[in-house]
């Protein structure tokens, strides 16, 4: 936890102090490491920087209920937030699950895990009270409404007082401390109800029974019945236990023997063997002798008074440890536990780490639990206790030897060490401290076993209770002892408590004591300091500190540090980005971002801390310097304002002798000004009455000579007029007449030039037609082939599927006949093995025994024969399976090109045919222009050709517009830059040039707009602004199958055809939507097509014309032609075959191409996804069923890890796009379930077919029930009688060959494939029926071409 921290002046700080543990203070001097604080208390400390740690200004007084939360996580912080928690009652806190858990957070049942809880600490800081209160707490939670009498949860509160009575006693450090460890195991059901519960007792402290330390007593119990005489059996048990320890011995008659002290010694012998009901001279046999049995005769021998102690002391510790788990067991068989309860709540109250002046076995056997609980233990398999138990085992081991075993045995070992002031003690270093142990006792009080005399006495007791807490031992385990210890038998519970917490989550409870005064608001602070280091706490805060301890929200984060970067506090950028910027600027390394708090290292809060601390100082400074210059400018400002009004009084006096000279200057100048104005105003007027007679004869003057030129101005222009109107006009009368004749003579030429194009196009004509009728020849010659190939198709898979079906039926007879054949050769080999088992050695008939291995061998040469033919038959059953298979694939390939090349034909025949009626229609309209004779008739019928408006690219219109008489009659205003260009270029090129420009820019990855395809959206709304799907003939549509037909040549990349799949789904929802067809008239205009490979699997891809909710800007409804209507039908034909395309090569490489699926529509994702796994599903259930190298258990085991990494991908995929496919690999999921369960012998018929896999069939089940076998740990499979049942009920013609497809169907046990197309168009509709079309981005290239502006609107 000791991080370097930078100090400076007025830091408040936590130092070290000798009687309270640390102490805060303030900074006020810093030389180098040593630094001057002035602590609270007043006294003055210096420390090393070292030495000290930050304190928290800001924390609040009442204390942090989470530590994880405190500024700084170290020692003085964690004292300091006890104490305040402490003096307001709130005792509960938690960190990192380590210390104080708060209960309503223990119950989290409804997880599904197990849960259990730790109490632990030292020895009257109420682990035994938080244990009641939890059990309380679990009670409230999950208790259920009371059926019969009480319910279990009352009779586990209830039973606390029992335990205590006989397992508590008063300790140094507490009345009443638990002798014991108790977990307490609560069982609930599948609603969270207590359904059972079960105690379970660790390492009851038997010495206790005999040795009592003062002033501690023993348990409860021994009190109890001295207060009241006894009732029943167990408070007669009880009691005998007393008096068994009030008998002592001395020495006997005869040599090394013993017997009772006196009277009073005879008289507690006597009520013990009344108490027992046994008789009183046995007991003391049993006490004061041995019974050594040998193998020739039974020897007595007297034990001396020391030996008779020792022996009354086993009885008494075995008597009451009888008792106690007795107590135990009939608490658990009151209570009741659940069998069907899979999920619990255990309560482990455990006793805490001891370290005392004297520590014994039991502290040691303390230590190492709480080492084992804190996993830190490590111990080698040669430990102590098994030191202990080897020096228990020979008669004449003592302390010394022990000791001296240990010291060279852990000399070396870093966590041993022996003291130098004592010769038999040595010391452990635990996680929470040394502790020495002292090892006088270790022996006596490792030693655990039943005398053999103690138990033939107790066995044949009167008393039902007593007889029966000392059963009779078995006949072998009486004549042979083995021995036993307290050591192993903590070892093995210790195991099996670890092993019961590591099944379940566990949670820790940490209880403190206060103080040593068992007093309350008593608060030591060495104490409470003591109890952390031994509870782990502070070594959870050290770990804790290695990674990041100190943890913020962002608000908290940037309310604290916000002033170090002030541009964050604008609200101009997030919480995450600010906290980051925050950091970035103080140039901190090693923090982390997490998703709701910043994760600082140790001593990055305390840095910060100092950078905020600088800034405060540097704004307080500001602060100051501000309020300071306000106080001295305000008296400034007074002393300035006094000033002033003292030079105002001044001045107004100064001013007023001023103003009196000035009036009198000003009277004088008034006067002056007066006389002036006088004189200057009288000759003025004679000036002005002068001037005022010239300006009146000059202006009259002007005035005549301005009349007399504006009229000969007006004169000269209308003569000017006159002159240039005429000659304008014999220059306008030339100009007509020569442009009329340039028209004439223009227009003869052109019409020439297009007349002589007519008849070259019309000896074309012929050509094409030709050409037209020998393609559809071709096209009905292969028609007529591909009909043949499918036919033959056909055939061939029906032999195919036929001779499969014998070709699997050989195969089991041939398995079935090579497995008998096995048997009988093993079976032969055992006969033969018997058959020299039973020869005597000693009679040689070499003659009989060269006869029979003669024999034998000739069998054995003859069945392995048979079983190599059987081999090369099966061989040669595979090989013709596979030749067929790879016919009948060349065979289909060779189908799909010839369906290929007659769709090529089509689309070139009806090109040629949209040729055809082009250049009919230009000649029809060159003719029409040729018949007109008047050259100005001629001018104005082109001229209203040229200015027809464009036909829609990709097809003609059926109708023409009339030429206008007003076109005709001006033919000079429609002669100009527009008919030039439009002579230029035909209508037919022009429209050629826009399905090129779309076609070329489709062909492109346009990628996707707001989540849809714009190729898609971009061919449509072509095709819907030129009325492609109201044109009679088009090439568009030809022309976009090929294309997209190109497009998919790369069946390899699924990404490529992923985004063609996205496009075609989406045109084709489109199209569903627009297309209105006009009735049977209108598809009855042309034959329909010869069936292709499009037609075929169209027909299992109908859908009816469904309205959706679409915006009605992007789809309208329009009336379909047939090239419409059979684009549609094509454009279905590849979304299937291009679904077929990407399900197979996701069959090839299923984990690469996941990604590329994203833009498709889901249903179609989802509808992959299932295929998929239901190619899985069959291959690898196939694999089990055909090969016998693949029904093992580690191959069961091998393809259960891929399953669970398959149904982890499932789970964290979305929904939408994985659905049900899981369900496909139901088949291979039960049949690995059952290659890896253990035991199958034990397994019944009705538990295989109904638990564990129902799913499969008899034939199914007996096949891999036959070809199991183990090889990891040779377990066999089913019971030969689970076989047998499975063979009844087999049909009895299920090895035969079936006679037609539908019994070889039926017996069968593989699983087909299904390779069919999944869905339809109303699949993809309903799927996304609601999705808008009106934010999609038609694509940027065509934007460019003035002819596709109409995709902006």
């Amino acid at each position: 936890m000791s991080v370097p921290v930078k100090v400076v002046v007025g830091s408040h700080v936590w130092v070290e102090d000798p009687e309270i543990a640390w102490i805060d203070g303030e900074v006020v001097e810093v030389n180098g490491e040593e630094i001057k604080i002035i602590c609270t208390s007043g006294k003055t400390i210096v420390a090393n920087a070292s030495d000290v740690y930050p304190k928290d200004t800001e924390a609040p007084p009442h204390g942090i209920d989470d530590m994880t939360k405190l500024a700084y996580l170290h020692e003085p912080g964690v004292l300091q937030n006890l104490r305040c928690r402490y003096d307001i009652n709130e005792i509960y806190v938690s960190i990192y699950l380590l210390i104080f858990m708060n209960f309503p957070n223990l119950l989290m049942i409804n997880d599904g895990v197990s849960q259990s809880i730790l109490v632990s600490g030292e020895s009257g800081a109420g682990k035994t009270e938080s244990t009641k209160m939890l059990m309380q707490y679990l009670a409230y939670m999950g208790g259920r409404a009371a059926a019969e009498g009480r319910t279990v949860e009352q009779q586990v509160l209830e039973s606390n007082p029992v335990l205590e009575a006989f397992g508590n006693a008063k300790t140094v450090r507490n009345n009443n401390s638990s002798r014991f460890g108790k977990f307490v195991e609560i069982q609930f059901d599948q609603t969270g109800r207590i359904s059972g519960a079960a105690i379970r007792t660790y390492l009851l402290e038997r010495s206790r029974v005999c040795q009592v330390s003062d002033p501690e007593r023993n348990y409860h119990c021994f009190y109890m019945l001295c207060a009241a005489p006894p009732e029943d059996a167990i408070f007669r048990v009880v009691a005998a236990v007393l008096h068994l320890g009030n008998i002592e011995f001395a020495k006997g008659q005869e040599i090394d023997s013993s017997e009772p002290k006196d009277d009073k010694s005879r008289f507690h012998l006597r009520m013990a063997a009344e108490l027992f009901m046994c008789d009183e001279k046995s007991l003391e046999d049993s006490l004061c002798k041995r019974v050594i049995v040998t193998r020739d005769e039974t020897i007595t021998k007297w034990l001396d008074p020391d030996s008779a102690s020792v022996s009354r002391d086993a009885l008494a510790k075995i008597v009451y440890s009888r008792l106690f788990d007795w107590i135990v067991d009939k608490i658990n068989n009151s209570i009741g536990q659940d069998p069907d309860s899979k999920v619990l709540i255990g309560v482990l109250d455990i006793y805490g780490f001891e370290s005392f002046k004297t520590n014994s076995f039991e502290q040691f056997c303390i230590n190492l639990t709480n080492e084992k609980l804190q996993q830190h233990f490590n111990q080698k398999p040669g430990g102590i206790i098994a030191l202990l138990d080897e020096a228990c085992m020979f008669p004449r081991s003592t302390h010394e030897t022990f000791s001296q075993k240990l010291y060279q045995t852990f000399k070396s070992h870093k966590r041993f060490s022996k003291p130098k002031l004592s010769p038999t003690d040595f010391t452990i270093y635990h996680y929470a401290g040394d502790v020495t142990y002292q090892t006088e006792l270790f022996l006596d009080k490792n030693k655990d076993y039943v005398v053999a005399e103690h138990q033939s006495l107790l066995s044949a007791s009167r008393c039902s209770f007593v007889a029966d807490l000392f059963p009779p031992l078995p006949e072998e385990s009486s004549k042979t002892s083995k021995f036993s210890s307290i050591g192993s038998q903590f070892k093995q519970q210790l195991q099996s408590l670890l092993e019961t917490l590591s099944a379940t989550e566990p949670h820790y409870v940490r209880c403190v004591k206060p103080n040593n005064l068992l007093k309350p608001s008593i608060f030591e602070n060495n104490n409470v300091l003591q109890q952390l280091r031994c509870g782990g706490v502070l070594e959870a805060i050290r770990i804790s500190c290695a990674g990041y301890p100190t943890r913020r929200t962002f608000v908290e984060f940037i309310a604290r540090f916000g002033i170090l970067a002030p541009d964050v506090l604008n609200g101009s950028c997030d919480e995450v980005t600010a906290s980051k910027r925050i950091l970035e600027k103080v140039d901190l390394k090693g923090y982390q971002i997490g998703k709701t708090k910043v994760f600082l290292r140790a001593g990055q809060m305390a840095e910060l801390d100092a950078r905020r601390n600088e800034v405060l100082g540097r704004s307080a400074s500001i602060i100051q310097r501000k309020v300071r210059s306000y106080l001295t400018r305000k008296t400034f400002v007074l002393l300035r304002q006094s000033a002033i009004q003292i030079q105002a009084s001044c001045r107004v006096q100064v001013a007023r002798h001023r103003y009196e000279k000035m009036r009198k200057e000003a009277a004088c100048r008034m006067i002056q000004k007066d006389l002036r104005m006088y004189l200057a105003r009288k000759a003025y007027n004679r000036l002005c009455s002068s001037a005022v007679s010239i300006q009146t004869g000059m202006r009259v003057m002007g005035a005549c000579n301005e009349l007399r030129f504006r009229k000969q101005t007006k004169a000269a222009i209308i003569i000017q007029s006159r002159c240039r109107g005429y000659l304008a006009h014999l220059h306008y009368l030339r100009i007509k007449k020569a442009a009329i004749s340039t028209q004439c003579a223009w227009r003869g030429r052109v019409a020439r030039r297009e007349l002589r194009k007519l008849k070259i196009a019309a000896k074309e004509t012929g050509a094409l037609q030709a050409a037209k009728t020998m393609l559809e020849k071709q096209v009905e010659e292969l028609t007529c082939q591909l009909q043949l190939e499918k036919r033959m198709r056909a055939d061939i898979e029906e032999a195919k599927t036929q001779e499969n079906a014998k070709l699997q039926n050989a195969l089991q007879e041939m398995q079935v006949q090579f497995q008998e054949t096995k048997e009988m050769l093993i079976k032969e080999r055992e006969n033969a093995k018997k058959a020299d088992e039973k020869v005597p050695i000693i009679q040689e008939v070499p003659a009989i025994d060269h006869e029979m291995m003669n024999k034998l061998t000739a069998e054995n040469e003859k069945l392995k024969d048979l079983v190599s033919s059987l081999e090369k038959k099966i061989d040669e059953t595979e090989r013709k399976y596979e030749e067929t298979n790879k016919i009948s694939e060349e065979r289909l390939k060779q189908a799909l090109d010839a369906e290929s090349k007659i769709i090529q034909l089509k689309t070139d025949m009806q090109r040629l045919e949209e040729k055809l009626s082009d250049m009919e229609t230009e000649d029809q309209i060159l003719r029409q222009q040729v018949s007109l004779h008047s050259p100005v008739g001629k001018m104005s019928e082109h001229l209203a050709i040229a200015s027809e408006p464009h036909l829609e690219n990709g097809h003609h219109g059926t109708e023409e517009k009339k030429t206008s008489e007003s076109e005709s009659a001006t033919p000079v205003k429609k002669f100009g830059t527009e008919s030039d260009n439009k002579l230029r270029k035909s209508q037919i090129e022009r429209q050629n040039e826009s399905v090129d420009s779309l076609i070329k820019c489709v062909s492109q990855d346009l990628g996707f707009s707001n989540g849809k395809p714009v190729a898609a959206f971009t061919i449509y709304k072509c095709l819907l602004h030129w009325k492609s799907f109201e044109a009679e003939k088009t090439s568009v549509f030809d022309r976009l199958i090929q294309m997209i037909g190109s497009a998919l040549e790369n069946q390899d990349n699924n990404e490529h055809m992923a985004y063609w799949l996205s496009n075609t789904s989406t045109l084709l929802l489109l199209l569903q939507r627009s297309l209105r067809t006009t009735g049977a008239a209108s598809l009855q205009q042309k034959p329909p097509p010869a069936p292709s490979l499009f037609g075929r699997m169209a027909q299992g891809f109908r859908s009816s014309f469904s309205s959706a909710n679409v915006s009605v800007d992007v789809v309208r409804q329009v009336e379909a032609k047939y090239p419409a209507l059979l684009f549609k039908q094509q454009l279905t034909a590849y979304v299937e075959t291009i679904y077929g395309i990407i399900r197979d090569n996701l069959k090839k490489d299923l984990s690469s191409v996941l990604s590329s699926c994203i833009q498709v529509y889901p249903v179609l994702v989802q509808k992959i996804f299932s295929q998929i796994f239901s190619y899985i599903n069959s291959q690898l259930f196939n694999s089990l069923l055909l090969r016998h190298e693949c029904c093992t258990f580690s191959n069961g085991e091998y393809v259960k890890s891929g399953l669970a990494e398959l149904e982890l991908w499932c789970g964290q995929t979305k929904e939408e796009y994985v659905g049900s496919s899981w369900d496909e690999l139901k088949h291979i999921r039960q049949a690995v379930g059952f290659l890896v369960i253990h035991q199958k012998s034990r397994i019944s018929y009705d538990d295989l077919t109904s638990d564990l896999c129902p799913i499969l069939s008899v034939q199914q089940l007996y096949r891999i029930c036959t070809l199991y076998w183990d090889d990891n740990y040779n377990t066999r499979s089913v019971s030969p009688d689970v076989i047998s049942s499975m063979r009844e009920l087999m049909p009895e013609d299920s090895n035969d060959t079936a006679s037609d497809s539908n019994d070889a169907a039926s017996n069968s046990f593989l699983l087909d494939d299904n390779s069919s197309i999944p869905f339809s168009v109303d699949d993809i509709s309903s799927v996304i029926h609601e999705k808008d079309f009106s934010d999609v981005k038609p694509a940027a290239q065509l934007l460019e071409n003035q002819a596709f502006q109409f995709l902006q609107d």
